[in-house]
């Protein structure tokens, strides 16, 4: 029986700083009929707070504690373990992070740092990786969509690092199980009670189905045609609200 629907933010509910067309109609719909509902993003450029009023001016009715981001979750993780970390992060995400200590580091962290990921700060990842500092990262994710484009995401310098330092990093976003199973647990469900909705074929769809989640591709944001062939288990909608039509009309 379903009891929660995870949803993917950018690309499912919004693009661009908008909300997608029936996306706050489909969400006020979800939530209406008891499912319970969180909020997954990988953004690394936005902290948790801000994605939680972004979605609110744009007219959904979310509440902080609905809301689980890949920099959430890596803050937590210092926390537990007592890291110092090397952040190579954007500068809008700074605040995220700023009452950890950050004198002699002792672990990397990688996100979408823009403009930062250049030589010399990738460079000093490097150094430090060699010295032993784990490399913890956002995500795996190879690109995103914004302003009908595609850009280069975290990803690619994900794996760039553990070529050069011969490591491995520890991903604490999306497609990371970990990530999906803290959500479940939060939310008080199994993986075969709870429907992951994305437009990300690899780090929403398939990750999530690995887990055990059902899961849902929707033929917006950075869905690229055929997609779905790389899921066929997987159900695909036109949109959000064609899911949740599909979902709550059924006879």
């Amino acid at each position: 029986m379903l009891k929660a629907v995870l949803l993917d933010i950018s690309g499912v509910l919004t693009e661009d700083g908008e909300a997608l067309p029936g996306a706050v109609e489909a969400v006020a719909r979800l939530a209406s009929s008891g499912l319970r509902l969180r909020f997954l993003t990988n953004t690394s450029r936005k902290t948790s707070a801000a994605v939680c009023e972004e979605l609110k001016r744009l007219g959904f009715d979310v509440a902080p504690e609905q809301v689980f981001t890949a920099p959430g979750a890596i803050r937590r993780h210092l926390e537990r373990h007592r890291l110092r970390p090397y952040l190579l992060i954007h500068e809008n995400l700074e605040p995220e992070f700023a009452d950890l200590p950050g004198d002699a580091p002792n672990a990397v962290v990688l996100g979408d740092a823009e403009q930062r990921l250049d030589y010399a700060h990738l460079d000093e990842a490097f150094r430090l990786l060699l010295e032993g500092a784990p490399l913890i990262a956002v995500g795996t994710n190879r690109y995103f969509r914004e302003n009908g484009t595609l850009h280069l995401d975290a990803g690619p310098f994900v794996r760039a690092l553990e070529v050069a330092a011969g490591s491995e990093a520890r991903i604490l976003g999306k497609p990371s199980g970990d990530f999906f199973r803290a959500v479940l647990e939060e939310a008080g469900v199994e993986p075969g009670e709870a429907l992951m909705v994305g437009d990300d074929v690899e780090c929403d769809v398939l990750a999530a189905m690995e887990v055990g989640l059902e899961a849902c591709l929707v033929r917006s944001g950075k869905y690229r045609q055929g997609d779905e062939a790389r899921a066929p288990e997987a159900r695909c909608e036109a949109s959000l609200a064609a899911l949740v039509e599909a979902l709550l009309d059924a006879p």
